[in-house]
């Protein structure tokens, strides 16, 4: 019996004004796989949306359905940035993102750390966009 403890975040939960219209974006403007769409009755859907060869990690796109909720619907994390996508070619994806009419909120920039820019999901939500250095 294994005494080390393995753990990781399989889902990040992100609240959205609408199930198709986040499904389009993701997986048209960001090249997100569709992973599960399943009718949960009552409106409500199971959506996971996951990054083309990602690590396992999904977003569960969760359609508001109370005031709170949809007061929160763009801006989950009080206007700093809420998720980093990492990917090992910056530049094709910026490019594609650009092609897709992504919104940027800067231009990129080389950091100690890598090259990165913010970009916003279609309700404002605010992303990295990240390529680490080796």
């Amino acid at each position: 019996m294994s005494t080390v403890t393995k753990q990781q975040i399989g889902m990040i939960a992100l609240v959205v004004d609408d199930y198709d219209d986040a499904i389009a974006f993701y997986t048209q403007k960001l090249q997100f796989t569709l992973v599960e769409d399943t009718d949960l009755g009552g409106g409500k859907r199971w959506v996971l949306v996951s990054p083309p060869n990602g690590n396992g990690t999904k977003l569960l796109l969760a359609q508001a359905n109370n005031e709170t909720q949809k007061q929160s619907v763009g801006n989950q994390t009080g206007g700093r940035v809420f998720l980093f996508l990492q990917t090992n070619d910056f530049w094709r994806d910026y490019k594609l993102m650009q092609t897709n009419e992504v919104v940027f909120n800067e231009e990129p920039r080389v950091e100690e750390y890598g090259t990165v820019v913010v970009f916003q999901d279609l309700y404002g939500n605010k992303w990295d966009l990240l390529e680490l250095n080796k």
